[in-house]
């Protein structure tokens, strides 16, 4: 008997969220675009991509998406990218534009921590995963950067002492990208470990 598809959701209101589904149909994932709080009764996780968040936000509100999100992230697991980060998070420092973020994983960010659009990056980090250390080649664009972890969060990659891969409960979040390109091991361990735990 073969082992059932899981069902994947990827927020699709803004962001480079087809990128997310490509990598998901490639380990062999179904991936579901979500702009409807109705789509997200029959999914086994949820990717919360990168974007802008200001603009993410707003249409989370304007699709009365926010608290169907929230309560899916209590109960199912959740991966944020980026701008899927600082929705997660518990405070968004320097929060000029208001932004409500979801509070579903213990830290605090501030947004473009790493700096605008302009002094977007790619480099190496080493990421602590199924109990040995990967070397994954993380994008930075104007990227989250985390300023305070709670007691709960385990910190599963640094960037020059900072974390920027975190876990909390079936909650995961990354400040960088990891889905320009095909390497999916990232992605295949948020499937294992957090959509088949």
């Amino acid at each position: 008997m073969s082992k059932k598809q899981p069902q994947i959701g990827v927020l699709a209101l803004q962001g480079d969220f087809e990128r997310h589904e490509h990598q998901l149909t490639l380990a062999g994932a179904e991936a579901v675009q979500v702009r409807l709080p109705s789509e997200l009764e029959p999914l086994d996780g949820l990717i919360i991509p990168g974007g802008e968040s200001t603009t993410m936000s707003y249409l989370i509100d304007r699709f009365a998406m926010r608290a169907p999100l929230v309560e899916f992230g209590r109960k199912r697991p959740v991966w944020g990218t980026c701008a899927g980060m600082i929705m997660l998070a518990a405070k968004i420092e320097d929060n000029q534009a208001g932004l409500k973020p979801f509070g579903l994983l213990d830290i605090d960010v501030v947004r473009n921590g790493y700096g605008r659009q302009v002094f977007s990056f790619t480099d190496h980090i080493e990421a602590s995963l199924n109990g040995g250390c990967m070397r994954l080649e993380a994008t930075f664009i104007r990227a989250p950067r985390i300023t305070r972890l709670g007691a709960q969060i385990k910190t599963l990659a640094v960037y020059q002492d900072t974390p920027v891969l975190v876990a909390q409960g079936r909650i995961l979040a990354s400040s960088f990208h990891t889905e320009l390109d095909n390497d999916l091991r990232l992605l295949e361990y948020f499937l294992t470990h957090f959509v088949g735990a």
